[in-house]
């Protein structure tokens, strides 16, 4: 029995030794695939990028004309409005009041004048006197006509098509033209206004990637912007930059743009901010995929395929990104082979099994955000 026993503890001694030799084989013998993807020069789309702020076609503070008491507000915040409609009324009993003893002003003055008209044509007195009395009356008529321009101030109404801004003060209310904040404001969001600056070392390359005699020219040749929202998706609605300031701003060194996009569902909001990214092409340039390259000491190696399927690593120089590509300005050149994935894994003279790639056209780059070079 004792016999039987030492020889099933062998047998599983045995069964997990071969378990563990077979657990620990040597990984196969030859090369490691890897894909590689041949060089070749294309054009590549960049796309500039600008913080901007987002303002209506046209903001129109409310304020009043005449100092009142807030009688009654007919909108509320966010409302849309049409042109001529009525916003507020300001309380004018007072107005009205004047309005009522410049009115008997004019009629007392009326009353001279019709008195005196007579008795000038029969030559019983002068014309001066009936003339100073025309002249009293022009004034009372002028005296009523402003206080009674007055009370019609009283009623606000708004002066463009837009959306209602903030309300800051309730009915009852005093207010005047000297008020500190506005009745509210009245922003026409149908197209939308992205400002944004160029300093001046931005403005030089945009006039010589641009061309044109005047900056109305280069303005002709600018494709087409996209803008980036908060939540850093992209608007759905195409803009176009319409004005470039003249000057340069002293104070920031920069140089204003304005770009307008169509508003037609109101996603974007005066006050809002953005980020406008202008699409730039590159012609006949090398692209390699980001995840070619390694970041090293500061420097951006590349693994380029040699003789005898072996790597040797090379540094390279970049300008920028185009979508999920880095350009390469200096290190590369045509008909060259680069390992696309897992260079993280290479070393030099590492010999691998090279898989061709096909590279992917840049067309993908414009629905994918890319910084410019710094």
């Amino acid at each position: 029995m004792k016999n039987a026993y030492l020889l099933s503890v062998t047998a599983s001694l045995l069964f997990l030794s071969c378990g563990k030799k077979e657990e620990q084989a040597p990984p196969p013998a030859g090369p490691m695939p890897f894909p590689v993807q041949t060089i070749a020069h294309q054009d590549a789309t960049i796309y500039q990028e600008y913080t901007a702020n987002l303002e209506g076609r046209q903001n129109v503070e409310i304020r009043p004309k005449v100092s009142g008491f807030i009688q009654k507000t007919f909108v509320d915040e966010g409302q849309q409005v049409k042109k001529g409609q009525l916003l507020f009324q300001l309380e004018t009993n007072t107005l009205s009041q004047d309005a009522a003893a410049a009115k008997a002003a004019v009629n007392a003055a009326q009353v001279e004048v019709d008195r005196l008209a007579p008795l000038v044509q029969r030559n019983i007195i002068s014309n001066v006197q009936l003339e100073t009395a025309k002249a009293k009356l022009s004034q009372a008529k002028s005296n009523y006509g402003s206080i009674a321009a007055n009370i019609g101030y009283g009623r606000i109404t708004s002066p463009a098509d837009g959306v209602i801004g903030s309300l800051p003060y309730k009915n009852g209310t005093l207010v005047s033209a000297t008020s500190e904040k506005p009745l509210t404001t009245v922003s026409d969001s149908r197209d939308m206004r992205a400002y944004f600056s160029l300093n001046e070392k931005q403005m030089i390359d945009f006039s010589k990637t641009f061309k044109g005699a005047t900056l109305a020219n280069k303005l002709k040749n600018v494709p087409s912007v996209e803008l980036l929202l908060a939540d850093n998706s992209v608007y759905d609605q195409k803009g176009k930059i319409e004005t470039i300031n003249g000057l340069v701003d002293p104070q920031t060194g920069t140089t204003q743009f304005r770009a307008e996009f169509p508003n037609p569902e109101a996603v974007l909001r005066s006050g809002g901010t953005g980020t406008v990214r202008l699409p730039v092409v590159q012609k006949n340039v090398i692209v390699v995929p980001q995840n070619a390259v390694i970041d090293m000491q500061g420097k951006q190696l590349v693994y380029v395929l040699g003789e005898g399927n072996k790597v040797k690593s090379r540094i390279i120089k970049t300008n920028g990104t185009s979508g999920l590509d880095f350009i390469v300005t200096d290190g590369l050149k045509d008909g060259e082979q680069i390992v696309v994935e897992g260079a993280s894994k290479m070393k030099d003279d590492m010999q691998i099994a090279p898989q061709q790639r096909q590279a992917e056209t840049n067309s993908a780059a414009k629905d994918t955000a890319a910084q410019p070079a710094k």
